[in-house]
């Protein structure tokens, strides 16, 4: 439900800054038009680092994939991102020249590639706060186009979304060669449709099956083939996909995960946790806060398993994420209630009761704890 939403949802305002400017490029020897988008948090995170999603073909797949990043950061589903579109409205035939023997980039498009690697790039990440993790789109003449960067022995991108691409000799056979060596992750992304241009279809189909031949692990690769969609309206459908899938493990704990995988756990719940956001700083060299909702996921698992002492660790974790609040002492006031210490629990809710409300967690309900416990001790 929510991914069929997502198709239609492109004018939410989450990337509160988008500006146009003229790039004047050496290499092109020619001023190029960028659109740049900062995420909604950008000015009010000063230490917050983003991604980058790099568009060619940016004058049209600017703004669904600007409706699909938003909505998926509304709901944190998705990163905040960095946009940058580059406007190839007159330019996309000669920015995507290759020679037809050899197979790669010539004259403009050799150009183009040295102008998005050794100007574009370094550009932005000077300018801006970026994480180190890019991701590049393009569609038909630009999707095949961007695979270029992959013949580097060092790609310069960790993720490559290509949306029914045109692809150049012999793309069948390099790119899985390509991603076969691999020694970092990299996702790879393609898509097609029953009503897409007929002879692009049957090279893509043949790219599909080489790379699922192929048996690195550090390659997360996708191909969807759309029923019912044509070369264009694929794009819409493609998209959400594409994000999802490369930004899969950033997702925050769902009630299929919690039923599926945690409450399941006898121990280890904490660890599960830390494991969770490694994962998600390893494949995308981003760090984000542990979630509030996925501290009460682990915590109410705990509960259920009646594994009581790991909400010291758990307690732990909160410290060093939410120091100022009140969730550390709360967690650790919960153990020593479920273990029946009353006297240490009243202790550390008590303390709880002088620090930051988070959440559903307030100052009043740490004084009715504490009371409680109070209770407790009185009788005993």
């Amino acid at each position: 439900m929510k991914q069929t939403f997502l198709l239609l949802f492109f004018s939410v305002c989450m990337f509160s800054q988008k500006k146009t400017e003229l790039f004047n490029s050496s290499k092109l020897g020619e001023p190029r038009e960028i659109t740049i988008s900062l995420p909604h948090s950008y000015e009010n995170n000063p230490t917050k680092r983003y991604p980058i999603l790099v568009l060619l073909d940016g004058d049209y797949l600017f703004d669904p994939f600007y409706g699909a990043l938003s909505y998926g950061a509304y709901w944190d589903d998705l990163p905040e991102t960095i946009i940058i579109g580059i406007n190839q409205k007159k330019t996309r035939m000669q920015d995507c020249q290759y020679d037809d023997t050899e197979g790669l980039p010539s004259k403009k498009g050799a150009a183009f590639f040295e102008f998005i690697g050794s100007e574009l790039l370094p550009y932005i990440e000077k300018k801006y706060r970026t994480a180190p993790f890019r991701i590049i789109a393009g569609h038909d003449t630009t999707a095949g186009y961007l695979n270029f960067f992959l013949y580097k022995e060092n790609p310069l991108f960790n993720a490559y979304i290509s949306l029914s691409p045109e692809l150049a000799p012999e793309m069948e056979n390099r790119i899985p060669d390509k991603l076969s060596k691999l020694k970092k992750t990299v996702f790879y992304y393609q898509s097609s449709a029953d009503g897409d241009i007929k002879q692009l279809r049957e090279p893509i189909q043949k790219l599909d099956g080489n790379i699922k031949l192929t048996s690195n692990t550090l390659v997360d690769y996708k191909y969807d083939e759309f029923k019912g969609a044509s070369h264009y309206s694929l794009v819409v459908f493609a998209i959400p996909n594409a994000l999802y899938q490369i930004f899969d493990s950033y997702k925050p704990i769902s009630s299929s995960e919690f039923s599926d995988k945690i409450v399941v756990l006898q121990e280890g719940h904490v660890d599960y946790l830390i494991k969770k956001y490694d994962i998600i700083s390893n494949k995308l060299s981003l760090k984000p806060q542990i979630r509030l909702n996925d501290f009460k996921a682990i915590e109410a698992a705990i509960l259920k398993n009646k594994a009581y002492r790991e909400l010291d660790k758990l307690a732990e974790i909160a410290d060093k994420n939410y120091p100022k609040s009140m969730l550390a002492s709360y967690e650790l006031g919960l153990m020593y209630e479920k273990m029946d210490d009353p006297k240490r629990a009243a202790a550390k809710y008590q303390h709880a009761s002088q620090l930051e409300e988070i959440g559903d967690l307030t100052k009043d309900m740490m004084f009715n704890k504490y009371e409680d416990m109070k209770s407790l001790i009185t009788k005993k």
